[in-house]
């Protein structure tokens, strides 16, 4: 059995994935702007995830724009049966690479249409909307009309499935009495558990959880305290990030991104890493810091 195949697995819609997959936004150039500075490098990370067994990817043509799609396809069309690609749409970039709303029933539409082009499919798996009522995180706001917009566009065949990101519990809620919700992408990790709610609730009705930037916004003395447990279990603190989220409740699917193979690699070890109740008990109190 491989390195991966230890997370499980959990629905994405109705795709089987498993737990552990691979996130794209770090292959565009600094600020998701941009081409990478090193092409073949990044054509490499695509190539080498599905060698490992990685068979879901989180992108969004506005990761560049257009960069993320491109290589993609780039590196890995015609794409397994078994692969699936999950994007991101509610926003644009403009000339300066500022991230803006758009949101609109016709900019809904141009950006399926662009992600259908730029990855080289007829129709896209998982569409995640993420809302922009506040860049910065989840803010209370109706999402009715692009939710019914994409409710369309998976009624005309160009999306399988929609998920949500950025969102409030009632706008999960709101999301649902619209259509099916594939999957909420939200910002969690060790430091930032105010999900914690919300990620058992859609466990009990079967809907995956995605969890962005895994270490994102430590303090120093959080990314201590990490550290210290990385060091008792033998891994890195990025493996024990990701652990902690595999075991945090089975409709998690982790994503972490990189631009590196050898971080990659590193990266789906974490699937090997049991974390013992004392290391996650350790790891529980940095939640409470």
């Amino acid at each position: 059995m491989s390195s991966i195949d230890q997370a499980g697995t959990y629905l994405l819609g109705d795709r089987s994935v498993r737990r552990l997959g691979y996130g794209a936004m770090q292959l565009a150039g600094p600020g998701v702007f941009g081409p990478p500075k090193d092409p073949a490098a990044a054509l490499a990370v695509l190539r080498e995830a599905l060698a490992l067994g990685v068979d879901h990817i989180d992108t969004s043509d506005f990761y560049g724009p257009h960069v993320t799609n491109q290589l993609i396809r780039e590196a890995l069309h015609p794409y397994p049966d078994a692969l699936t690609i999950v994007t991101k749409i509610g926003a644009r970039r403009d000339a300066q690479a500022n991230w803006l709303l758009a949101d609109t029933a016709q900019e809904l539409e141009q950006a399926v249409h662009d992600n259908l082009r730029n990855l080289g499919v007829d129709v896209l798996d998982v569409v995640n909307f993420r809302s922009m009522i506040d860049v910065h995180g989840p803010a209370e706001g109706s999402l009715e009309a692009p939710l019914t917009a994409l409710a369309e566009l998976k009624q005309r065949g160009l999306i399988r499935h929609v998920g949500i990101s950025n969102v409030t519990m009632t706008q999960v809620e709101q999301a649902r009495r619209i259509l099916p919700v594939a999957c909420v992408q939200n910002m969690y990790n060790l430091a930032h558990r105010g999900d914690d709610a919300m990620i058992d609730a859609l466990a009990r009705d079967g809907i995956a959880y995605v969890p962005f930037f895994p270490l994102g916004g430590f303090s120093p003395l959080q990314s201590d305290a990490l550290s210290q447990v990385a060091e008792e279990c033998g891994a890195t603190p990025m493996q024990v990030a990701i652990a902690w989220l595999l075991q945090r409740s089975p409709n998690i699917l982790v994503i972490p991104g990189t631009s590196s193979v050898a971080h990659l690699r590193e990266n789906l070890e974490a699937a090997d890493l049991r974390l013992s109740e004392d290391a996650l008990t350790a790891l529980d109190n940095i939640g409470q810091v």
